[in-house]
């Protein structure tokens, strides 16, 4: 049984002091029971617009999860690719002027997928231009400053890139669920994320990530858009197997860098999850304030997703969502255990 309320009660109290416009948390159980509650604004610039349980949510990073590990999960399932191969199987022009053999060219889809290379975290690519064509060419043939293993938005890019290549189609081309997109259907209502002094505006429907919007909106890091009930009928689907096989199930579980598996973050001491979840479960966070844990343990899985930062990420505010996420862990966890779950 879910307690939603007191699930949500750190989220609540967040809105209400101000720390972030608008909050949803949604939570659902393997068996298909499910609650959202959901608090504040989608908007409070230029004119306010309170938070329905309708408003799509630019996901950020959670486009690495939902759409772009699944997706080279399933290619490689197929047969298509093999997960220690490098990308040059799917990408073979990849640093192609570099005849000695870049290191670049060594990658795997694996590597890349647990964010076990050498390439940087995140570069600003938007400032080479806004043609998503050139700009694709752009990442594949830059010498890139390379260093220790970090968590990477390039891993992702270029994992993009060998699925377009792979497929001859854009992302938004493959198969979705309901209430997920790259981007909001027309018409519907979105969640307003930054002003952003780059395009001159306040965000609202239109990707907040800068290399995403240069690349042409869908990119392998960000550009996911969704509701709350796409993102929990999306991870209800890893809970009771409806929505993975076995092998992309076991991918998503199995460590293989550190804390990190294929795509996800697996729970440790201080993570975003919070400390009171079981060791069997995974999650993710986005930049504009969203997140999603899936806790295979306990058989149930929570979506928190803000618009932290709305009107802008400067300022103590945005960075209260650092604080709420574990702190929203923590309180599922107890609202679980004094509904009568598992402990």
């Amino acid at each position: 049984m879910i307690d939603i309320d007191a699930a949500f009660a750190p989220a609540a109290a967040a809105v209400a002091g101000g720390l972030v416009p608008g909050a949803t948390l949604g939570m659902v159980t393997a068996g298909g029971e499910r609650a959202v509650r959901l608090a504040g604004h989608a908007a409070v610039v230029p004119a306010p617009d309170m938070l329905t349980a309708d408003h799509w949510f630019d996901l950020a990073s959670l486009t690495k999860v939902i759409a772009t590990t699944p997706m080279i999960l399933a290619l490689a399932g197929q047969g298509r690719i093999d997960l220690d191969r490098p990308l040059t199987d799917a990408i073979p022009d990849l640093r192609q002027y570099d005849v000695a053999g870049a290191v670049e060219r060594t990658l795997t889809f694996r590597a890349c997928l647990a964010h076990a290379t050498p390439l940087p975290a995140v570069e600003p690519i938007y400032t080479h231009g806004d043609d998503p064509a050139r700009l694709r060419a752009f990442v594949l043939q830059r010498e890139w400053r390379l260093g220790p293993a970090v968590y990477s938005d390039i891993n992702f890019i270029l994992l993009g890139i060998a699925i377009e290549r792979l497929t001859g189609a854009p992302l938004s081309a493959w198969p979705l669920g309901e209430g997920l997109g790259y981007g909001p259907p027309p018409g519907a209502p979105a969640v307003a994320t930054e002003y952003c002094p780059w395009r001159g505006r306040i965000l609202k429907g239109e990707v907040h990530d800068e290399n995403a919007a240069a690349l042409g909106g869908e990119a392998g890091h960000a550009g996911l858009f969704g509701t709350i009930a796409g993102v929990l009928d999306f991870a209800r689907g890893l809970l009771d197997g409806s929505g993975a096989s076995p092998a992309i199930l076991a991918a998503i579980r199995e460590r293989a860098n550190g804390n990190r598996t294929c795509g996800w973050d697996a729970a440790h001491s201080g993570w975003p999850g919070g400390d009171a979840c079981s060791v069997d479960t995974i999650g993710h966070t986005g930049f504009t304030g969203t997140g999603l844990w899936v806790d295979f343990g306990r058989g149930v899985a929570w979506a928190l997703l803000t618009n932290r930062v709305h009107p802008t990420r400067h300022g103590g505010a945005a960075a209260s969502i650092f604080a709420l996420r574990p702190a929203t862990g923590d309180a599922v966890a107890a609202s679980i255990r004094r509904a009568g779950s598992a402990p």
